[in-house]
């Protein structure tokens, strides 16, 4: 099954907000993203019913062994995808937001040719 982008970046969210914060609330991603509230129930609501997330009684949220992989792949090609454009001259701003944009449709061939060029 196909994973949403919106998906993808919801996990990949709660995992910098996890590193960052050490745990994460519904409300967390509604500042990091400034969307709002009932937006991110839904989204945290269908993420849990597809077992990418789960939620303590406290309203922690908690990435899935599924979430998490798919958390992790979305922040590498992330990371990778801005330094590289950076390397290549285009402006930090400008590199994070085409890097959100084509972490979520570059092959994975593509992908593992632009992070052997990093080596």
């Amino acid at each position: 099954m196909k994973i949403k982008e919106s998906a993808e970046d919801y996990l990949e969210s709660i995992l910098i907000l996890k590193n960052k914060l050490g745990n994460v609330r519904s409300i967390d991603i509604v500042n990091y993203f400034d969307y709002s509230k009932p937006s991110i129930s839904v989204a945290m609501k269908n993420l849990r019913e597809d077992e990418y997330i789960e939620m303590d009684g406290k309203g922690y949220i908690s990435l899935t062994e599924k979430g998490l992989a798919i958390a992790e792949k979305m922040f590498e090609r992330h990371t990778l995808l801005t330094d590289w454009l950076i390397s290549i001259g285009v402006d930090e701003k400008t590199a994070a937001e085409d890097a959100c944009r084509i972490e979520h449709v570059i092959s994975e061939e593509s992908f593992e040719a632009i992070k052997n060029l990093k080596k």
